[in-house]
């Protein structure tokens, strides 16, 4: 069992076939008409962070990766994806839209000033997930302030977040990904207070082969925590609104510390 920013029983993709209308994350990087490309930084290289970097740059985003180990170690997925491989310090530079996707014990452990540099209005993709007794420990804002997962995450940081992916299988992201009306498209769940930043995340999701439902503002990011219905749900729009209606708002006992 896995316990990374996705869901437990995550598996690292390759040689995926592609699916028509949407980019193949192993074809050669050339953009598609009628995108308007970015500049993204992906902080994590995991499952989640590492099967991003494949979409976005078969989308043919501007892609930079980091990890905790250091750029060296990123070699084999930036000949993979054309994505550039940097430090955690740089990931964000220039980027308007970066994704964290660490573990939640790791994040107080980033760099001061990680978003410096970042464009302005940058929108910050949260990606994790608190998995207390498996994984990170007791975090007592969580605990015991009520504070959810992604509102800890950006005070941490000192910059507001999306939540997205956090429930999403790291495969799903290159096997699930279907052209838009297409009636097998999953749809994923997508949190956040900035009305702007959040609607700039679905369109990107919605590039990359996956529908959303709007889940509200941060602090009603709980509907699609760990143990939650949609939590791993892998079904289209009206499956996921009614599992985020009828999220118990209490955190189950396996996901308390």
């Amino acid at each position: 069992m896995v316990f990374s920013a996705s869901p437990p029983g995550c598996r690292t993709a390759r040689n995926r076939a592609s699916v028509p209308g949407v980019a193949d994350p192993h074809q050669e990087h050339q953009p598609r008409k009628g995108l308007s490309l970015m500049k993204i930084g992906i902080i994590g290289a995991g499952n989640i962070g590492g099967n991003l970097t494949r979409r976005f740059t078969a989308a043919g985003h501007d892609v930079s990766v980091a990890n905790s180990r250091g750029p060296q170690t990123l070699t084999a997925l930036a000949e993979e994806t054309g994505a550039t491989p940097v430090t955690v310090e740089e990931a964000a530079r220039g980027a308007e839209i970066v994704v964290v996707t660490v573990p939640l014990k790791a994040v107080p452990n980033l760099p001061d000033g990680i978003l410096d540099g970042a464009a302005e209005g940058v929108a910050v993709i949260d990606t994790g997930n608190y998995y207390p007794q498996q994984r990170d420990g007791r975090i007592d804002a969580i605990e015991d302030d009520g504070l959810t997962e992604s509102r800890w995450t950006a005070q941490q940081i000192g910059h507001t977040v999306v939540k997205a992916f956090n429930g999403t299988y790291a495969q799903d992201i290159l096997d699930r990904a279907r052209p838009a009306g297409a009636p097998d498209r999953l749809a994923l769940p997508v949190a956040g207070d900035d009305a702007a930043a959040k609607q700039r995340v679905r369109d990107l999701i919605d590039e990359i082969g996956f529908d959303t439902v709007d889940a509200g503002g941060l602090d009603d990011s709980w509907r699609q925590q760990p143990g939650t219905p949609v939590y791993g749900l892998q079904e289209g729009v009206d499956a996921v609104t009614k599992a985020l209606a009828e999220a118990p708002r209490e955190r189950p006992a396996d996901f308390r510390g």
